[in-house]
């Protein structure tokens, strides 16, 4: 059954803080409050993600696997650290979503 699109979007709510923003758009169907199709693809050639210094412990093995890995790679450790991060968190983010569709 395909659900039919209101003829006037909702207005979208104010928000206190970018927090309440992100919980409400992780829950919210945005076809009702955008009409997607109207929309245009964009590009932004010049955006730089921003970057945040942490301190994260390792054990002294898992650091000493990992900068031969990266060495294997020709690539600085720190780099295949969020390489491997950030593949573990689209695969973790994927699993969620297939467990949310077969419920």
């Amino acid at each position: 059954m395909t659900k039919s699109r209101p003829k006037h979007p909702k207005p979208i709510p104010s928000f206190r803080t970018e927090d309440a923003e992100r919980e409400f758009w992780a829950t919210a169907d945005s076809t009702e409050y955008f009409d997607w199709s109207k929309a245009r693809r964009t590009v932004f050639p010049n955006l730089k993600p921003s970057t945040a210094t942490i301190s994260l412990r390792l054990p002294q093995g898992m650091l000493d696997e990992l900068k031969v890995l990266a060495n294997q790679r020709d690539v600085p450790y720190q780099s295949l650290l969020k390489v491997f991060l950030s593949e573990r968190i689209a695969t973790e983010r994927g699993r969620r979503r297939r467990r949310r569709e077969s419920a």
